[in-house]
């Protein structure tokens, strides 16, 4: 029988995280008091503001434990709140984990899930610096509270875009989307998290070095990750900045494994681009002459893809809505809440 979490009790746990911290964490930056005290006391850099999101993810609501390794899970939870640091441009710092658990728990699959957390922080030479454990007497749970750092005033944010913008996206939305289709349509299927969109569904992949780099060129007029969704998250872009958009259909970006998939699944690959999935890619907006510009920055970071598809407009009737021109040439007004072929 393995080692459950009934056998070493609270403060057994503890001891072994910290110890798994201490072994496979990076050394802290200016870390004052670490895990162990009531509080952890840190001293921001001269010239950096602070940046703090927190993002919970509970069992059976935001994932299925039977289709995701603790390691895996780990790795997910943190990747989540490290995305929404790059979309304003920062770089994480420390993190703060919260844990509902039950005691039947195995204590491997609790080092696994924090060499998860260690594993997304590792290349940003980001600490965890102390957290909380609970019982929990029904679904487990991961909340993350993540502090991260940007030079003074840089931050990129959603309620700045102007009318006459040009939106960009890098990746492929939609393809988690349909990862998570495909695993639940099929999931006893031969080889099926060997997938590329199952994979990017279980593995998100965060833009937070492609962010950091759009701040630091000062190119762009706001920015927002993908977690709601294409047109959901564009969507808040609209609110907070007060003007409309407009897409190209034509210009959407589609991968050849979301469109086989999409085929295979007998959907339209829109509803995956468009509607709601965890994505995890950036939504941006810049003038139409640094475009080019930012493509080249988001290139130099990584290996990937920009697309232009669409502009900002000034708000007409009201702010927040979104039209698409389709390939067929009529400008027809979204559904925010996600790709429907019934248009409003």
């Amino acid at each position: 029988m393995p080692e459950t979490l009934a056998d070493i009790g609270e403060f057994g746990l503890i001891d072994r995280i910290e110890a798994l911290l201490q072994k496979e964490g990076v050394r802290p930056r200016e870390l004052v008091i670490g895990m162990g005290d009531d509080c952890a006391a840190f001293r921001p850099r001269p010239g950096m503001d602070l940046l703090a999101t927190c993002d919970a993810m509970v069992e059976g609501r935001h994932y299925l434990s039977r289709h995701i390794s603790a390691l895996d899970l780990g790795r997910r939870a943190m990747t989540i709140n490290i995305s929404d640091i790059g979309a304003m441009g920062g770089t994480p710092v420390y993190a703060l984990v919260s844990l509902g658990l039950q005691s039947n728990t195995p204590v491997e699959d609790v080092d696994a899930l924090y060499l998860g957390f260690v594993e997304a922080l590792r290349p940003f030479h980001a600490v965890i610096m102390g957290g909380n454990i609970t019982s929990s007497g029904g679904a487990d749970f991961i909340d993350i509270t993540l502090i991260g750092e940007i030079p003074a005033g840089t931050a990129v944010r959603r309620s700045t875009a102007r009318p006459g913008d040009v939106i960009l996206v890098t990746g492929y939305p939609g393809e988690a989307a349909a990862g998570l289709q495909i695993l639940l349509s099929d999931p006893s299927a031969p080889g099926l998290y060997d997938h590329p969109l199952v994979k990017a569904y279980i593995n998100p992949s965060h833009r937070a070095i492609e962010g950091a780099a759009i701040a630091r060129s000062g190119l762009a007029t706001a920015m927002i990750d993908i977690s709601d969704g294409l047109l959901g998250d564009l969507g808040h872009i609209c609110d907070e900045s007060k003007v409309g958009a407009w897409l190209h259909q034509k210009g959407l970006p589609v991968s050849p494994s979301l469109q086989e998939a999409a085929r295979q699944l007998e959907r339209d690959p829109l509803e995956f681009v468009l509607g709601n999935s965890d994505d995890y890619e950036l939504i941006i907006t810049c003038p139409r002459e640094n475009a080019e510009q930012i493509g080249s920055v988001i290139r130099a970071s990584g290996s990937v893809a920009v697309t232009a598809i669409g502009e900002i407009t000034a708000p007409s009737e009201d702010a927040g809505v979104i039209s698409m021109i389709s390939t067929d040439g009529p400008v027809r007004r979204l559904d925010r809440s996600g790709w429907n072929h019934f248009f409003q």
